[in-house]
């Protein structure tokens, strides 16, 4: 019976998944590509670039936040108060940063994602706090009504949002929901003449909850005709009746300049014109702003990695230990080759997948799920690594580096934790390759389907399976390296075919397989982004004339990354699974699950 009610219980989150993820329409982007074999070049070949036109716009905007950053920003003083001055903010506002992507006729600068990247670089590159309220502002806030606004919400909402004199926050996270999304508990019953909504429940560890005027605000609402219910996206203003503020900042450990509060709804009447999006697609909408969101992740993270860099040169080169710099020890040597080789990828990699929204594409959710967990662990890295370099002085409160390990922890977790977007990139993969075999073997169960689409099926797997795709780049010294990662593109796809042959349905609870799987997936990308940037700066060099530069950090990052993704594909058939999986239940009281993940 347990047995039965763990299955019927499993295919309905399988059948909720589908419906959530496989609704809309898909694209045999790169991320899935790779899952079946394909390398889709043009999503990344040739490397974005940005216009002239725009360039120049985007470095006039970035002079002036410099210049506006280095005047009125103190990020100690911003983490020791716990609070992002008014005058910041009011300045964001004021050169146009809180509304850089909207269009310009409703207040905004009509930005490219693109551009709006190099902005939050920068802004990361300076402080977590700011920058996370700005992601949190526009990237998710003013988003949803960029995205899903009908015209007289955006009239309504959008022009005080683009200056700073009203705030926005976006409120999904739940006791039991958070990268659990699906599991809101708030509702919103509508009234009987339907003419409005009635919200009930409590959000908490919401960013900008304290100080916005305008909330999109998640709740289950029930769906007319059908007996089931969903999801619907609201706005929510907090001098509506019954808005309460339980906890306007709650205390945190890093990002402590951010308002991040708890509130709760108590018989909140809302208009039904204040529905964003369609009744029962909250998800979709969540799920939507939360791709811009993180690609702006990546994007902030570039910049705080960059910043690690540059103090840990600074340093290096003027700390001597033992009659000599520290920059001359080859373990020094090694965190900062590494943080080189990182920051060019994190670079490389939030620039391509900021062009896939800017080219118009629809289907990237996998790609900015790549983009959030690799920029983030990366960061990570970088900032140990800084804080190791500096050594005792790092620990002490005159040093910038513990607020910025403080903050740097929070991105691990924010906007769905690194855990399960890692399952989601390897699921949402596998199910491509998972689908076509499910084809050949439900014919062969039940021929009277017809052959054809299992035949189909059937040269797709077996092409995939004999083709070593091509990786184009136009540079010579490129090709050894372009030659390297179509087979190991091709070992992928035989290593993803393999693990659904040999496990099948129970592969979606396996999640050791799922994060080798997924590790791989993210260096095939990191390395695809690094080769494209790399051709791309050498072609121009060759253009102008001039003469080969020095890619020694991008030469190290390929290096290493084709490197672990062999081992990442190795570990599938050999590893320590079934001795970690029985001593960590050991330790918990859990009965053993026997021969869990396949060995």
């Amino acid at each position: 019976m347990a047995t039965t009610e763990t299955d019927l219980q499993r295919q309905k989150e399988i059948k909720q998944a589908e419906e959530l993820l496989f609704s809309g329409r898909q694209e045999l982007g790169f991320a899935k590509g790779l899952f079946l074999g394909n390398f889709v070049a043009d999503w990344a070949m040739p490397y974005p670039r940005l216009s002239d036109a725009q360039q120049a716009e985007v470095d006039r905007a970035i002079a002036e936040l410099r210049q506006f950053l280095d005047e009125h920003l103190d990020p100690e003083e911003i983490d020791r108060q716990a609070d992002i001055p008014r005058h910041v903010i009011d300045g964001l506002g004021r050169i146009g940063v809180l509304g850089m992507t909207a269009p310009k006729e409703v207040g905004g600068r009509g930005f490219s994602q693109m551009q709006y990247c190099k902005v939050l670089e920068e802004i990361g590159a300076r402080d977590a706090s700011t920058a996370v309220f700005t992601n949190a502002h526009h990237s998710i806030g003013i988003r949803a009504l960029l995205l899903f606004g009908t015209a007289e919400q955006q009239h309504t909402w959008l022009p005080r949002l683009m200056n700073g004199d009203q705030l926005a926050a976006f409120a999904l996270t739940e006791r039991e929901a958070g990268s659990d999304a699906a599991n809101v508990q708030m509702t919103a019953t509508p009234t009987e003449e339907g003419s409005a909504y009635i919200l009930n429940g409590e959000k908490r560890y919401i960013t900008n909850a304290a100080i916005a005027q305008v909330l999109t605000v998640m709740a289950r609402t029930p769906i007319p005709g059908k007996d089931k219910d969903a999801i619907t996206a609201f706005l929510v203003t907090p001098d509506m009746e019954g808005f309460e503020m339980i906890e306007p900042r709650m205390p945190k450990l890093g990002i402590r300049g951010t308002a991040t509060g708890r509130f709760r709804l108590n018989n909140v009447r809302v208009p039904k014109e204040n529905i964003l999006g369609p009744l029962g697609k909250g998800l979709r909408v969540a799920l939507t702003v939360l791709d811009f969101g993180r690609t702006t992740f990546g994007a902030c993270c570039t910049g705080g990695a960059r910043t690690c860099l540059e103090m840990a040169v600074a340093h290096a080169n003027s700390r001597r230990q033992f009659n000599k710099t520290l920059g001359n020890f080859d373990l020094v040597k090694k965190k900062i080759a590494r943080m080189a080789a990182d920051v060019y990828a994190m670079e490389a990699m939030t620039q391509v997948t900021a062009s896939l929204i800017d080219r118009g594409f629809e289907d990237y959710m996998v790609e900015t799920a790549m983009l959030k967990v690799f920029t983030t662990e990366r960061l990570w890295d970088a900032v140990n690594d800084c804080f190791q370099i500096h050594g005792g002085s790092a620990y002490f409160d005159d040093s910038p580096l513990g607020r910025m390990l403080r903050d740097a922890r929070i991105n691990q977790i924010g906007e769905g934790s690194n855990e399960v977007l890692t399952s989601f990139i390897a699921l949402v993969g596998m199910r491509g390759p998972g689908m076509e075999f499910k084809e050949i073997y439900d014919t062969m169960l039940k021929p009277s389907r017809g052959l054809s689409k299992a035949w189909d099926a059937g040269l797709k797997r077996l092409s995939a399976a004999v083709k070593v795709p091509e990786v184009p780049v136009r540079n010579d010294q490129l090709k050894s390296y372009a030659a390297q990662l179509g087979r190991l593109v091709w070992r992928f796809n035989f290593a993803v075919d393999k693990a659904l042959i040999a496990y099948r349905e129970p592969v979606l609870e396996m999640q050791l397989i799922q994060e080798r799987i997924a590790i791989a997936a993210m260096e095939l990308f990191a390395t695809t982004c690094v080769l494209s940037r790399w051709d791309s700066e050498l072609s121009a060099l060759e253009r102008n004339g001039s003469g080969a530069s020095d890619h020694l950090a991008a030469d190290l990052f390929v290096r290493r990354s084709l490197r672990h993704i062999r081992e990442s594909l190795r570990g599938l058939g050999d590893n320590d699974d079934r001795a970690l999986l029985k001593t960590a239940d050991a330790v918990l009281g859990i009965e053993s699950a026997g021969n869990r993940d396949g060995r």
